[in-house]
């Protein structure tokens, strides 16, 4: 069993262009005021990181290290959401994905996957020169507007799909073992990896990569009405790292899992602040350390109706109390009486 390391925070939610959200030594020192103890850097923002530099250059990523450190805080991992999504994009999508990309890529589909190809191999480099053994992504996806089989999905579209985004991401994976890291996957809806069932057809198609492992963020499955308890049972081998977010779905005669095209507020599945939604956190905590789950517990605000600032310093303190220090006794030591082999086989009847 293992004691959880936490409570971190995702950073991207908070990242503005007012102090002291606008540069990494500020935000470090105004999470760390919290009671962060790490901090989980969004690759995409110039305010926090040059990734590219990180990769090729360790005395950047030494300075980066020693930035944050001298915070009291930690680096729990990079995330490459943004540039992981763009790894594979139907062109239905273009326009809106866009935006994730620089403009020098944009308009050129071809153009902006080797990119963000490049931006995941960057991101394994950067993370060795840091000293992280995992890895925050999107898979992206060529298949979401066929989720609802209507029309009905010709024969062999989705294993061609599978086969195309396995061809895409295993090179990246390869860059990942060649740096000791881990790159977990962030299951969630809008991405072919959105459940158990689709992550298991990528993993048939990437060779069972060692790699390829998970990010779990229980607010997905409660808007997908999965059963986030079992996914741990199922998946903690793979699980590498921990999103603590909260959520609740609360259908009604008039919408429910697709929400009917409203906003975040009037849907019947809502992103929630820690300790104001449905998930049963104990629960989790308590499977992920008797499962040995050896990486951080890092907050994923996002929430419709809290602000923000609250719902961080709520949420320090929400991790930290769920935070199980594990025992290394047993409870009933105290009516032990001890035993050898002969004695066991004495009470066994063994001669």
């Amino acid at each position: 069993m293992t004691t959880l390391k936490g409570p971190g925070i995702f950073l991207a939610q908070f990242l503005g262009d007012q102090p002291p959200f606008n540069n990494l030594k500020a935000i470090c020192l105004w999470a760390e005021s919290l009671g962060f103890k790490g901090v989980q850097i969004p690759t995409w923002d110039p305010r926090c990181i040059d990734l590219q530099k990180a990769a090729e250059s360790k005395t950047y990523a030494d300075e980066i290290r020693g930035t944050v450190e001298e915070c009291g805080l930690s680096i729990t991992e990079l995330s490459t959401h943004l540039q992981g999504q763009l790894v594979a994009v139907h062109p239905a999508y273009n326009e809106l994905f866009d935006g994730f990309a620089p403009e020098s890529v944009r308009g050129n589909a071809t153009a902006r996957t080797e990119w963000a190809i490049q931006q995941l191999k960057y991101a394994a480099q950067a993370s060795r020169n840091l000293g992280l053994n995992a890895h925050a992504t999107f898979s992206g996806s060529l298949l979401w507007h066929t989720v609802y089989p209507w029309p009905q999905r010709p024969a062999g579209l989705v294993e061609t799909g599978f086969r195309e985004l396995g061809r895409r991401w295993k090179p990246i994976l390869d860059e990942f073992e060649e740096n000791g890291v881990d790159l977990c996957y962030e299951i969630h809806p809008g991405e072919d990896l959105h459940d158990g069932i689709s992550y298991e057809m990528f993993l048939k198609e990437v060779n069972n990569h060692a790699r390829a492992c998970l990010l779990y963020d229980p607010s997905h499955f409660v808007l997908q009405c999965l059963d986030y308890l079992d996914y741990i049972d199922i998946y903690h081998e793979r699980i590498r790292m921990f999103h603590v977010k909260d959520a609740e779905f609360n259908p009604t005669g008039r919408q429910g899992v697709y929400g009917g095209y409203q906003s975040w507020i009037n849907r019947a599945g809502r992103f929630r602040s820690l300790g104001d939604g449905q998930v049963d956190f104990g629960s989790i905590f308590s499977k992920l350390a008797a499962y040995d789950y050896k990486g951080w517990a890092v907050m994923e605000w996002e929430c419709c109706l809290k602000h923000p600032e609250d719902g961080a310093k709520e949420g320090a303190i929400f991790i930290q109390d769920q935070i199980i220090r594990v025992t290394e006794k047993a409870f009933d030591d105290f009516a032990g009486i001890g035993s050898d082999e002969n004695f066991n086989k004495k009470i066994l009847g063994i001669q």
